[in-house]
């Protein structure tokens, strides 16, 4: 029989201590905190780290619109291209939230120009649905395909018409 003191903690659990630091930081990406952030990346905090949504810092940062944020956690390594648990992307989330500039920052360091989610919807197809015109266009210049079908062979068009996007169903019936 061992004693208390001899048993080692399970690895998979973390402290209180660690849970609100980890806490922290994904506030600090979420509120645009990059006075905090960067000093612990800076230390080696990963800048791919994620919850238990699968959300990561520059997932966060980016679709609440924190450019400089965004911008330090590219810095650091931050990969473009890591998806959410539900294949969501930080490009798809930006064009969602009609973000040019992110898109922008994003597309300049990596970010896939389709980078579909499982079901096939592209930041083209997200741009369309929600009428960011100025992103649809900015997408398809740096080379989104705007044919590209969904799982359900949605295109950017019938996506744009579907949901009333007058604008941007206007723009890509012109193309």
């Amino acid at each position: 029989m061992t004693e208390e003191s001899d048993r080692k903690p399970d690895a998979g659990v973390l402290d209180d201590a660690t849970l609100a630091f980890a806490e922290r930081v994904f506030d600090a990406a979420r509120k645009g905190d990059c006075a905090s952030l960067r000093p612990v990346l800076e230390q080696g905090l990963p800048a791919n780290l994620r919850n238990h949504a699968g959300d990561s810092l520059l997932m966060l940062a980016s679709y609440h619109g924190h450019l400089e944020t965004a911008r330090a956690l590219l810095e650091q390594g931050a990969d473009p291209l890591l998806a959410n648990d539900r294949g969501q992307t930080p490009l798809a989330g930006a064009a969602f939230k009609g973000d040019l500039a992110m898109v922008r920052l994003l597309l300049e360091h990596g970010a896939d120009v389709e980078s579909p989610s499982p079901d096939g919807k592209t930041a083209l197809m997200m741009a369309a649905m929600f009428n960011r015109t100025e992103i649809a266009e900015y997408l398809i210049a740096q080379g989104a395909n705007p044919n590209a079908r969904d799982a359900n062979g949605v295109t950017p068009l019938a996506a744009a018409a579907m949901s009333g996007a007058t604008d941007t169903h206007a723009l890509l019936e012109r193309l």
